[in-house]
């Protein structure tokens, strides 16, 4: 096995092609300066050096571990500093899990955050539901979700990134898109519903099942991703009732409009995590996550 002092020692005879002005350079006399190389040489059963009167000239074998020595060396050089960084936090990984409505609103800007403070954390994304969200934090596979409640408060910090009122999706020639005014659990009841799955959107499904009980309302499909639903919003098929967020979508033959009866911004979005998470890059997003929300 060779050393970095024999590596440096040979990067800099095979930089300088001159032993005396290395070891003026590497601030050593000569001697001990060959002894290195002969040992590297030794070390990895290749002859690195042409010697002969005129000089010192690199082998071939010379010239191409010239190129992984230096770059080795850059490696050495760099790791502590590297080390330091990723203990603060300031570099590093972290795997989010993402429900696929936060790509509304949060989850961009959350991204822009992060890159512009924690330029060297390299952010990994996952498109999960809540309760896969909650399973991947368990078994490790993800540092941070962007997840609806409820989850395990003795198990996972939490932190609310924001609060959104729920709309109605209106097919854009539906009577109900041109009323004038919010509408009420008495506009939608006798009108077909495009609703969250009560398994892949368990989230939204019980939310809007808890506001308008079972029987007040007529679903005539049931779909679990948002997207899905506001397109069949459009093909005419019924309607929605989305996170305002939704809104941002700009699919053609779609209006929104307010709903009351259904609370005051009751769609909520965490940032979840394990209490017990030892990734100091997660702390540092947390901050940009903090700074987000502010």
């Amino acid at each position: 096995m060779y050393s970095l002092d024999q590596l440096r020692g040979f990067v800099a005879v095979a930089e300088e092609l001159h032993f005396g002005k290395a070891a003026e350079r590497l601030r050593m006399t000569q001697p001990p300066l060959s002894r290195q190389i002969q040992k590297l040489e030794k070390a990895i059963q290749v002859q690195l050096f042409e010697r002969d009167s005129r000089g010192v000239s690199l082998t071939a074998a010379g010239t191409a571990f010239l190129v992984e020595a230096q770059r080795l060396l850059a490696l050495a050089e760099s790791a502590p500093d590297l080390a330091r960084r990723i203990s603060k936090g300031s570099a590093g990984s972290i795997r989010i899990g993402f429900t696929a409505a936060s790509t509304f609103g949060i989850l961009g800007a959350l991204l822009n955050e992060i890159s512009r403070e924690l330029p060297e954390v390299d952010v990994e994304l996952r498109e999960m539901v809540t309760g896969e969200q909650v399973r991947a934090l368990l078994d490790g596979d993800i540092d941070l979700g962007l997840a609806r409640p409820p989850f395990d408060e003795d198990v996972f910090s939490s932190r609310l990134l924001y609060r959104e009122p729920l709309v109605a999706a209106v097919p854009e020639s539906h009577h109900l898109a041109y009323v004038g005014r919010p509408l009420t659990i008495e506009d939608l009841k006798s009108e077909a519903l495009i609703m969250h799955s009560p398994t892949q959107a368990k989230y939204f499904y019980d939310l809007i099942v808890r506001l308008a009980p079972a029987g007040q309302l007529h679903y005539v499909h049931t779909v679990a991703q948002i997207l899905t639903m506001v397109s069949l919003v459009a093909a005419n098929r019924g309607i929605a009732l989305v996170p305002h967020s939704t809104t941002v979508l700009g699919i053609d033959g779609v209006r929104y409009c307010d709903i009351e009866g259904f609370g005051s911004d009751p769609v909520e979005l965490f940032a979840i995590w394990l209490r017990d998470s030892k990734n100091p890059a997660l702390h540092r997003v947390l901050e940009a996550v903090t700074e987000q929300e502010d």
